[in-house]
């Protein structure tokens, strides 16, 4: 029998045990890709007694074939695509645009939902640790890296319960460590590593992040 998670919180527990020499740092910084990386990444903050924060990247999705990542956008402008998706299926500048334009200001909306007036968490000089509940093509996470680069984070890692092989050394080329529990060599998606997978709402990323906000 393959290995599961129970739930999100279950997953990160784990995961800060493969994160254990970040503890109590003074330079660690935990960001959270939402919304499913939010759970994870209130347990593995708790664990290791951290501050966490909210990191909005968008994917962008092969019109008609949403879940398929053709790149993703963050905030600062920045957008990151996937060129093998885009030129095999001959996508175009204009069919790229209309998409990430929808979801820039989805990018907005939820940025505003879950941080109100409150600014980003500054990273610039830190060690920031990119918390997902998993990763499969890695574009999000790209894109979310290429934005700290530019606001200036000095060691980037990207975490995540389950990650796709492929991902996973794709990552390994544009973050200073890449840390799992399980990289399979068969990965069909997130969702089969977790007995409940249920999808996170606004709501409760607002709530996981609320004592974060009020300290």
């Amino acid at each position: 029998m393959k290995p599961h998670f129970q739930d999100r919180p279950d997953a990160g527990a784990q995961l800060a045990g493969r994160l254990a020499a970040y503890a109590g740092r003074p330079d660690v910084t935990i960001l959270a890709l939402p919304r499913g990386g939010v759970p994870v990444a209130r347990a593995v903050a708790a664990r290791l007694g951290v501050p966490l924060d909210v990191l909005v990247v968008r994917k962008l999705g092969v019109p008609g074939h949403e879940e398929l990542a053709m790149g993703a956008v963050a905030g600062g402008g920045v957008q990151v695509l996937n060129h093998d998706i885009v030129n095999s299926l001959g996508l175009d500048r204009v069919t790229i645009e209309q998409v990430a334009a929808r979801e820039r200001r989805e990018l907005a909306r939820r940025e505003r939902a879950y941080r109100g007036d409150r600014p980003p968490a500054p990273v610039a000089g830190r060690t920031v640790i990119l918390v997902d509940d998993g990763i499969a093509t890695g574009a999000t996470a790209r894109a979310a890296l290429a934005a700290l680069r530019t606001r200036g984070a000095d060691r980037l890692v990207v975490a995540a319960p389950t990650i796709s092989p492929e991902a996973f050394r794709q990552l390994r080329s544009c973050a200073d460590e890449v840390v799992a529990v399980i990289v399979p060599d068969a990965f069909q998606g997130v969702g089969e590593w977790y007995d409940n997978f249920t999808q996170t709402t606004d709501d409760e990323v607002r709530a996981l992040l609320a004592p974060v906000a009020a300290s």
